[in-house]
C-alpha cells in the first residue's frame, strides 16, 4: 500500500467535506471495520517480520493522523453550525405562524351555559354517579319494582353487583335527588348535569346514551310558580328575551303534580324541551323527611335536545360522529 497517496486521498476528502454525515462517511471508508487502514492492518500477518515492524508502524501513523484531522474537522463543522444558526436573522415584521387550536365541542358548551344560567339564580352544581344502585334509579324515586312506569326505561343492567343488590348504567340524572338529600338539608337549589343510557333503539330524536341536566329545589314553600318562573327565566336566557314557554300536564312517578314544558319555535310549534313537577311525597319520605313539612320541584332537561333547537340541527346523532365539518361551526 502507498502510504502517501492513502494520507493524502483522505486528507483532500476531508478538506472538501462540508456537512456532518459526509465526514461519517469518510471516517467509515478509511477507519471503519471494513475500511481501508483497517483492512491494511489485518494483512500485516502475511508479511515477513521485519516488514510487519516497518508497514505497522507507518499504518499506526497513518490512522492516528486520520483520527486527528477527522475530529477537528467534525468540531469545526459543529462549531460553523452553530455559529450560523445563531446569527440567521429574525424578520420580527414577518406574520407568525397561526397554530390551530381545539375548542369544546358544543354539547360542552351547552351544558357550561347551563351551569353558568342557573348558578346565576342561587343554584348549585352536583354530580353523581353513572352506574347506579337500583335502589337510587328506581325505589328511591317511587318506582318499585313491579311499578309500569318501570317499562319506560330499558336498562344496561350490570353484573358484579353485591349480594342482594342490582347494579344499572343509570337510566337518567333523578337519582341525585335521593343522594343530595341524604347528605343535605333544605333549603337547597341544585343542578346536576350528567350521560345516561337506555337500551333503546337509535333514531334522529333518541340515543342509547344522552347528557341530562336535573334540577331540584326544595324549601319551606315552593310552588310551580316558582318553578314557572325560574323555567321561563332560564329559557329566555338561554334561547332569547322572547322565548315563550308552555306548560301542561304530564305524568312521572317522582313528581305529583308533573308538567311538561314546551317553548314556542320560529314557526309557532312548540316543542316540548323538559319534564317536571313537585316532588312525590313518596320521595321525601325516603331521605326521611316529613312530606308536607318541606317541598320543592323536580326537573329533567335533554342537553342535545336544547342544543338541537338552539343550533338548527334535526339529528342528535350529528353530535357524537365527530364530523369536523359541524363541531368547528361553533
Amino acid at each position: 500500500m502507498d502510504f502517501n497517496k492513502v494520507g493524502k486521498e483522505a486528507q483532500e476528502a476531508i478538506n472538501k467535506c462540508r456537512d456532518l454525515s459526509e465526514l461519517e462517511e469518510i471516517s467509515r471508508r478509511y477507519l471503519g471495520r471494513k475500511g481501508v487502514v483497517t483492512s491494511a492492518f489485518q494483512k500485516i500477518a502475511e508479511l515477513s517480520h521485519q516488514e510487519k515492524r516497518e508497514q505497522g508502524r507507518q499504518l499506526n501513523q497513518l490512522r492516528g493522523k486520520l483520527e486527528k484531522e477527522i475530529e477537528q474537522k467534525r468540531q469545526g463543522l459543529k462549531d460553523s453550525f452553530f455559529q450560523e444558526k445563531s446569527e440567521r436573522k429574525i424578520d420580527i415584521s414577518r406574520p407568525g405562524k397561526r397554530f390551530k387550536a381545539g375548542h369544546l365541542h358544543p354539547l360542552t358548551q351547552v351544558v357550561r351555559r347551563i351551569e353558568d344560567i342557573f348558578q346565576l339564580m342561587g343554584f348549585s352544581v352536583a354530580e353523581g354517579p353513572e352506574l347506579e344502585t337500583e335502589y337510587y334509579n328506581f325505589d328511591a324515586l317511587n318506582i318499585p319494582a313491579d311499578h309500569p312506569a318501570r317499562d319506560i326505561w330499558d336498562t344496561f343492567w350490570v353484573k358484579g353487583a353485591k349480594k342482594g343488590q342490582k347494579n344499572l348504567l343509570r337510566t337518567h340524572t333523578s337519582p341525585n335527588q335521593v343522594r343530595y338529600l341524604e347528605k343535605n338539608h333544605p333549603p337547597l337549589r341544585i343542578i346536576v348535569p350528567g350521560m345516561c343510557y337506555r337500551h333503546e333503539a337509535t333514531d334522529r330524536t333518541h340515543g342509547f346514551q344522552f347528557m341530562q341536566v336535573e334540577g331540584l329545589m326544595v324549601d319551606r314553600e315552593v310552588s310551580l310558580a316558582n318553578f314557572k318562573a325560574v323555567v321561563e327565566k332560564f329559557c329566555q336566557m338561554f334561547f332569547g328575551p322572547e322565548t315563550e314557554i308552555r306548560i301542561i300536564p304530564d305524568y312521572f312517578p317522582f313528581t305529583e303534580p308533573s308538567v311538561e314544558v314546551s317553548i314556542r319555535d320560529k314557526d309557532g310549534r312548540w316543542l316540548e324541551i323538559m319534564g317536571a313537577g313537585l316532588v312525590h311525597p313518596n320521595v321525601f319520605k325516603s331521605v326521611g323527611y316529613r312530606p308536607y313539612e318541606w317541598q320543592g320541584f323536580a326537573f329533567g332537561v335533554g342537553v342535545e335536545r336544547l342544543a338541537m333547537i338552539k343550533y338548527g340541527l334535526d339529528d342528535l346523532r350529528q353530535f357524537y360522529q365527530g364530523d369536523l365539518r359541524l363541531i368547528q361551526q361553533f
